[in-house]
């Protein structure tokens, strides 16, 4: 079995910008191999794994998505390069960050802008917005229209790094932290029994359409959808009513996009077998795949189970990997669990 930390750094350091997933999930099915699963890619690209129940009397689907946030070359500026972004970019963070730009040949490029000595007054106090910004690959204009076109994609050039405390940092932790989880669910259930069939989905586009979860839930018709994402810790700054934590385990959302008799079943299961959980209240759409599988077709009963990760949408995302251990571990269980009578209306489950 592949070791939690080696997939995760494969995944982080992988290119995969909404709509353009190949290389991120190639490592997938590297590891899909190993396993005792069938996959396939659908005609959008989700990657679909599936794993037979002992009894195949119900379906559940797990969502995580494999895409993440990236750029995009809108018009040549001279030598340099004019972008735009694909997914919630904070753009505060970008000036200075090294990317690739995958034209004819993958070309490894700097963010810049002109020195500040040189910004007018009015620019001086103020984050630059993307307008200001370009990219230089070290090419002549003429060598740079050879290789690049408008339209080719651009990743971020970050490798992931241990921090303390068993915490990584690194880029597109969003969703690769639930990639990983993803990969070590299935490992488990083939070790031990589940009725239910299972599909395991690697969505794809999640960051820019919810394309990816929409599909596949349509397709498959499951009894069940499980989406596993990221959500924001707390950290300095951060207003009271918000009370995730980093390290202390899944959280487990409650809402209106949640199903309350799945959530109050998952939520028994982490307490039955002592798996620290949080709980987060989501008073609308979650913004995550959930929202799309629970929308298909006649509807179909949720839930979201996030990954506590800080600084997200940069390129040094944080995460712990005993906070994905737990996901898979938790996740895992329930599925062994999973019956008809969890369906059935049930009040919200508390602390």
């Amino acid at each position: 079995m592949v070791e939690l930390k080696e997939l995760l750094t494969r995944l982080s350091e992988s290119e995969g910008v909404s709509a353009q997933e190949k290389n991120s999930k190639d490592i997938v099915k590297g590891e899909l191999k190993k396993l005792p699963v069938s996959y396939k890619e659908d005609r959008i690209g989700n990657l679909i794994a599936f794993k037979k129940g002992k009894k195949s009397d119900g379906k559940v689907m797990l969502a995580a998505h494999i895409d993440e946030i990236g750029l995009m070359v809108a018009s040549f500026d001279g030598n340099f390069l004019r972008f735009s972004t694909i997914g919630g970019f904070d753009e505060r963070i970008l000036l200075g960050q090294e990317v690739i730009v995958h034209g004819k040949k993958p070309l490894k490029g700097i963010i810049g802008n002109i020195p500040p000595h040189f910004h007018p007054k009015e620019k001086k106090d103020k984050v630059l917005s993307i307008e200001d910004l370009f990219i230089d690959v070290g090419l002549t204009q003429k060598e740079l229209k050879k290789n690049v076109e408008v339209g080719n994609f651009i990743s971020l050039n970050k490798n992931l790094e241990e921090l303390l405390n068993e915490r990584y940092c690194g880029k597109s932790l969003d969703n690769r932290a639930s990639v990983t989880a993803l990969i070590f669910i299935l490992y488990e259930l083939g070790r031990i029994i589940h009725n239910w069939d299972v599909y395991g989905v690697f969505t794809v586009q999640e960051e820019i359409t919810g394309l990816g979860a929409l599909t596949s839930s349509y397709n498959i018709s499951p009894d069940v959808g499980i989406a596993i994402d990221v959500g924001f810790a707390r950290q300095s700054g951060f207003p009271k009513e918000e009370y995730i934590e980093l390290d202390k385990g899944p959280v487990i959302a409650i809402g209106p996009n949640i199903h309350p008799g799945l959530q109050n079943e998952i939520v028994k299961i982490a307490k039955d077998y002592e798996i620290p959980y949080q709980i987060e209240a989501e008073p609308g759409v979650t913004g995550t795949d959930a929202s799309g599988i629970q929308i298909s077709r006649e509807g179909i009963p949720t839930i979201l189970v996030s990954i506590p990760l800080y600084y997200m949408h940069t390129p040094c995302e944080v995460v712990t990997l005993k906070d994905i251990n737990r996901t898979a571990r938790l996740i895992s269980l329930f599925i062994s669990h999973l019956n008809s009578n969890m369906l059935k209306g049930a009040k919200y489950a508390t602390h």
